[in-house]
């Protein structure tokens, strides 16, 4: 068993099993507060709520409680092992949530393939939440289910594959056509993987004024002769008579691999255009190495899914402060302008002096707005400060808009 194996297991297993546990908010050592707490002193909660739903927002834990919720169909680049499996990823999540956003979580895995069935499972549990975060459930069911449970619920739904990555892969990729001296609306960009994370990223991308993007996966080009054309994909196939990624890839400025290890081979990345920008977000081994990306292209501005390299997309930083926004302004749903006040947030900030207490937290002395740092680290304190406000004003504006 290698050591890292050997250390995260242990992680995992002691001192007690498991990343999460339960704790009380309110003092139960007497007898008078177990009255308060539960008979007959609840009733008077229960009846208030009753009387008005918003009034969970004010009894209970509602307002702070998001659910973290999979049928294990899609997890990590470890594939359908299972709603049971899929656990260890959500308590991790429940975990990131409280460590940076101080968001109280449920993880829930519900087991079943079935579309209708899980939606079901989920609408019937919604009233539980303050938000509902769909995690590692495979495309293109994943577009289904959210959609759905978006127009069913008055609660935020927010599917973390595609949102989430959408947020961070575009707040990295702003800020590295800055460095590399180019613009989002000028530069051709191509995908490898168009799945739910490629799609919603693409999208966004559009919304923020990218031009040229071309979609590819498995089978190659997304074009417009394609016979899968259409469905919840269709806005993304292009009328292009290239049908590889060889042939996308050759004069392009932005590579975004998604997709599966060793896809972008060396001899690809040196038909792209100068200064190219290339993440390789395929986890564990990326699209390609940064070391033989550099070694092929000097220019290259390189990112990944990984720690161990610099510029890592990884979307714990985004997913806890979009959601405390949205807890905070007892948001109805995560909208767009929400998504795109995230991704300038976070680039901002990346732009800024790092604190002393971040660069500790790396055992680094100096990290600057460059080739080698274009995101904030996780442990940035301030993307709680930045995000979450700007999201729950961007919530705000939305409402104001419509009334």
């Amino acid at each position: 068993m290698d050591d890292l194996k050997k250390r995260a297991l242990a992680y995992h297993e002691f001192p007690r099993p498991g990343k999460i546990s339960v704790q009380p908010t309110k003092p139960c050592a007497t007898s008078d507060e177990l009255t308060l707490a539960y008979t007959p002193g609840v009733a008077d909660a229960v009846m208030e709520v009753h009387h008005d739903a918003l009034n969970a927002y004010r009894y209970t834990n509602k307002g702070n409680l998001v659910a973290v919720i999979t049928n294990g169909t899609a997890v990590l680049g470890l594939g359908n092992v299972g709603a049971l499996a899929g656990k260890p990823v959500m308590e991790g999540k429940a975990m990131l949530f409280k460590r940076f956003a101080d968001i109280d979580v449920f993880d829930i895995e519900v087991d079943t393939t079935d579309v209708r069935s899980f939606i079901e499972t989920v609408v019937n549990i919604a009233p539980t939440f303050g938000g509902i975060n769909l995690e590692d459930i495979k495309a293109p069911e994943c577009f289904a289910i959210e959609q759905e449970l978006t127009s069913r619920l008055d609660i935020p739904v927010f599917h973390d594959d595609q949102h989430g990555s959408a947020v961070i892969i575009c707040a990295g990729l702003m800020n590295a056509l800055e460095i590399q001296g180019k613009k989002l609306g000028d530069v051709r960009i191509v995908f490898s993987g168009a799945g739910a994370a490629g799609s919603a990223t693409a999208r966004l991308l559009k919304v923020m004024g990218a031009r040229h993007i071309m979609m590819t996966d498995i089978h190659g080009v997304l074009h417009k002769g394609r016979f899968d054309e259409g469905g919840l994909t269709g806005d993304l196939y292009e009328d292009t008579s290239f049908r590889t990624l060889s042939e996308a890839i050759a004069g392009a400025d932005v590579f975004i691999g998604l997709s599966a290890a060793g896809v972008l081979k060396p001899q690809m990345l040196a038909t792209m255009n100068p200064d190219p920008v290339v993440f390789a977000l395929a986890n564990p081994v990326p699209e390609i190495l940064p070391d033989l990306a550099r070694a092929t292209r000097p220019d290259v501005l390189m990112a990944t899914g990984r720690s161990d390299f610099p510029n890592q997309v990884n979307n714990s930083l985004c997913f806890p402060y979009i959601f405390r926004g949205a807890l905070n302004a007892r948001a109805k749903r995560i909208t767009q302008s929400m998504l795109v006040v995230a991704v300038k947030a976070i680039a901002d900030l990346a732009k800024e002096a790092v604190p002393e207490s971040v660069l500790k937290a790396y055992g680094l002395t100096q990290m600057h707005f460059g080739k080698d740092y274009i995101l904030p680290k996780q442990f940035d304190p301030r993307l709680l400060e930045r995000i979450a406000p700007a999201v729950e004003q961007a919530w705000k504006d939305d409402i104001s808009q419509k009334e």
